[in-house]
């Protein structure tokens, strides 16, 4: 299993490097944000933890990426960083379609975890598959992504991925929802995850947007843990440069 995850990801650099080499990598949009989370009702482990994100996303002429990384806080001095890496690189293209793109989708999760007393855990996952890109009316974007997934730990089972965007005025509703199918022990597990947030920056005089707001995390069977649901609501300031 560890030959076959070191394969993929091997193949998945080399052939980001191929691809960023042997094209023309023009940038069309980019974003750039950070954002500071507080809740007081995770499911295992600390109930109460501080979230710090960067997150990074852009459109080019090949494609598009997204890339994040979380710092997780735990009161009982338990820390995380997890992230995740996705590029998509478009195979079919429409200009007058809510379809726009039809893409190749891979992600990278990476996570580290590290107790109080100092012992850690590292995981890597290697996701890939077919990945697609609506533009309904109203929607800044509606993505989904279909993906096998390569497990560090475990069997290998399905994901399907759905992340919208959707302004509305001084207000943005987004997020997304993730399916995974059982696997050995694990049960199927669904985590629906949004953000609505009030812009503040016309009021501040900021160029950037400032959002504050609220983070929802609807979860089931967290982690594939059966009965383990996470309903929590985390406060949320978010900065865009």
């Amino acid at each position: 299993m560890h030959k076959v995850h070191s394969f993929l990801f091997h193949l998945f650099v080399i052939s980001t490097m191929l691809i960023s080499v042997s094209l023309s990598a023009k940038t069309l949009w980019s974003d750039f944000s950070l954002t500071a989370l507080k809740g007081k009702h995770y499911q295992i482990g600390d109930k109460q933890r501080d979230v710090f994100t960067m997150e990074y996303a852009a459109g080019l002429n090949w494609g598009d990426i997204f890339v994040f990384v979380d710092r997780l806080q735990s009161q009982n001095g338990n820390s995380e960083i997890y992230g995740e890496l996705s590029p998509r690189i478009n195979l079919f293209s429409w200009s007058d379609s809510a379809l726009k793109h039809i893409s190749f989708a891979s992600t990278i999760e990476f996570k580290n975890f590290t107790s109080a007393i100092g012992e850690g855990q590292d995981m890597t996952n290697y996701l890939f598959g077919i990945g697609s890109k609506f533009q309904p009316a109203y929607f800044k974007f509606l993505n989904v992504n279909i993906y096998r997934r390569f497990n560090e730990f475990g069997s290998d089972n399905m994901q399907v991925t759905l992340a919208w965007a959707l302004p509305v005025g001084p207000f943005y509703y987004d997020g997304f929802i993730d399916f995974t199918n059982a696997k050995d022990n694990k049960s199927a597990s669904q985590n629906f995850t949004s953000q609505f947030k009030y812009n503040l920056a016309p009021i501040m005089g900021l160029t950037s947007k400032f959002f504050v707001g609220v983070e929802y995390v609807h979860w089931n069977n967290k982690f594939g843990l059966k009965g383990i649901n996470e309903r929590n609501i985390n406060l949320l300031a978010k900065f865009h440069f």
